[in-house]
């Protein structure tokens, strides 16, 4: 146990601050503090001494030099006991601080509000905050450090009852520190490196280290399996706020943003709702209502929408909510529900019910995974929108106004379909998806069983491929599907044989110039 007779508190965050310093204060424990911190201390009738009278140095450039000093980090690094240690600090009038309680200047909050200059971004960056952190984490052995308010009860519940901390304690305060504060640096990193970006980053510009930071958000029952842990971390509040229902799992948490992404694509469209299983998009529609739009997915596959995830791209309203509660959903996700139609749902006390605060297209423009090896791949986020003004029509027939809308419709599905990737649609809805196959052929194959299991006709309508077809028999077997159009990325080195396929039986084709591969 490591008695605790003097302390340096020094914090922009004020909460929690009094309460913890009375109780340092009846422990007998000398308070040492700076600027607002020591102004708080002593308007609630506290004796605090400033750290400038304890020091012998004062304060100056605007208060960017208060604490780096060698009383201070003296105070806290010497190791106590090491004969030249407590000769050095002796010799020079060091005594030792055995607590220090510090929150940093508030860079994060200062950056998040909008147009926020780059001078008081700088302004925000805390250095005596962390240099005092640090060293006293370092030396843990002896001395405690708290950096979240939320530990002041803990620490102060230790000293009312001992006078000090137990070793365990510390540890796991210095911990927090060096997590702390490497999270603070790598915000500073990021912010900087965008300020400093006179131009958007080329393409071919990638991070020379990777830094992911995110704070816990919360644990989870487990991962995709129950023999898996797992938790969730960073901003995922800012975006979504559960309603109603049963914590989030793991595999909930990934349809919901897949769905949520794939929505997004739609939010100025007209009433859209998607349905998704296991990320994968198995039915979409468009209609004059939400009502409409459901009816039209729905149709795409009866089966695999229970225990499905679905996103709307408007208000849930009540007449869509009755449609949606006669089948078992894990999860709904809306911008807003109506009052009559978050009464209904919440009634299913199985049903998740997530409103949408910030669309994901304003998440990170990046994506980081995990390959295993301890290795990390990075890329920037899909987000190619595709027009009908983009598409260039290699075909000699032109497609009709109803082939070229079904056409972009099901480009927008598709690219959310895990690759191999095939989507057959009209212009407003789905009518058969095939993913994630090792085949194109055998998803084109899928799509068609799919859909003739749905009683779906396929004739007219565009059949949407994510990637370009090799050969002219994925192209043909969707024409004996029905098919009169195709869109696709082109570049095979067979794309002349395609599209003479495509004359040949009379479809029109596009080709998009871009991949959309999702593993």
């Amino acid at each position: 146990m490591e008695q605790i007779r003097r302390a340096l508190l020094s914090v922009s965050d004020k909460v929690g601050l009094v309460p913890l310093a009375r109780v340092l204060a009846a422990a007998g424990v000398e308070l040492i503090s700076t600027g607002g911190t020591a102004k708080s201390l002593r308007e609630a009738g506290l004796n605090v001494t400033d750290l400038s009278a304890y020091t012998g140095f004062p304060e100056m450039l605007d208060g960017r030099v208060k604490t780096l000093h060698p009383k201070v980090h003296g105070g806290l690094l010497y190791v106590r006991g090491k004969a030249d240690h407590e000769a050095a600090v002796s010799t020079h009038g060091i005594q030792p601080i055995d607590l220090v309680v510090v929150n940093l200047y508030p860079f994060e909050q200062t950056v998040a509000r909008p147009n926020v200059s780059l001078e008081e971004a700088i302004e925000n960056i805390d250095i005596g905050g962390p240099s005092m952190l640090r060293s006293a984490a370092k030396n843990h052995e002896s001395v405690t450090v708290v950096v979240d308010p939320a530990d002041y009860e803990l620490v102060g519940e230790h000293i009312q009852a001992t006078g000090g901390t137990t070793l365990e304690l510390r540890r796991k305060l210095a911990a927090k520190v060096f997590a702390r504060t490497s999270a603070y640096d790598t915000a500073i990193a990021a912010h900087l490196a965008q300020a400093f970006e006179a131009a958007p980053v080329p393409v071919a510009a990638v991070p020379s280290a990777l830094r992911v930071q995110a704070p816990l958000t919360q644990p989870l029952r487990y991962g995709e399996n129950p023999h898996q842990k797992a938790a969730l971390y960073g901003g995922f509040h800012k975006y979504f706020q559960q309603l109603h229902g049963k914590e989030l799992s793991y595999n909930n948490i990934l349809d919901l943003t897949a769905a949520a992404d794939l929505v997004a694509e739609f939010a100025a469209a007209r009433p859209t709702l998607a349905i998704l299983k296991h990320t994968n998009p198995c039915g979409m529609g468009q209609g004059t209502s939400l009502r409409e739009a459901w009816d039209k997915a729905l149709a795409t596959d009866r089966q695999a929408p229970f225990g499905g995830i679905i996103a709307v791209n408007r208000t849930l309203d009540l007449a869509c909510a009755e449609a949606i509660s006669e089948i078992f959903s894990e999860v709904i996700v809306a911008p807003e529900f109506s009052a009559e139609a978050l009464g209904l749902l919440q009634k299913k006390k199985n049903l998740r019910l997530l409103k949408v605060l910030k669309s994901p297209l304003a998440a990170q423009p990046w994506d980081v995974r995990s390959v295993g090896a301890d290795s990390f791949l990075w890329q920037e986020r899909d987000v190619k929108v595709t027009t009908t003004d983009g598409l260039k029509i290699v075909s000699r027939r032109r497609p009709t106004e109803a082939e070229l809308q079904a056409m972009v419709f099901g480009w927008h599905v598709v690219k959310h379909v895990k690759s191999n990737a095939i989507v057959y649609a009209a212009e407003d809805r789905t009518l058969g998806i095939g993913a994630g196959q090792m085949s194109r052929v055998d998803a084109s194959r899928i799509a068609v069983w799919k859909a003739g299991e749905a009683g779906l006709s396929l004739k007219g309508s565009a059949v949407c491929s994510d990637a370009f077809f090799p050969f002219p028999d994925g192209l043909i077997a969707a024409a004996e599907a029905g098919a009169t159009a195709a869109i696709q990325p082109g570049g095979s080195v067979r794309d002349v044989e395609v599209i003479a396929a495509a004359d040949e039986r009379n479809m029109a084709m596009a080709f998009t110039g871009t991949r959309h591969f999702r593993h």
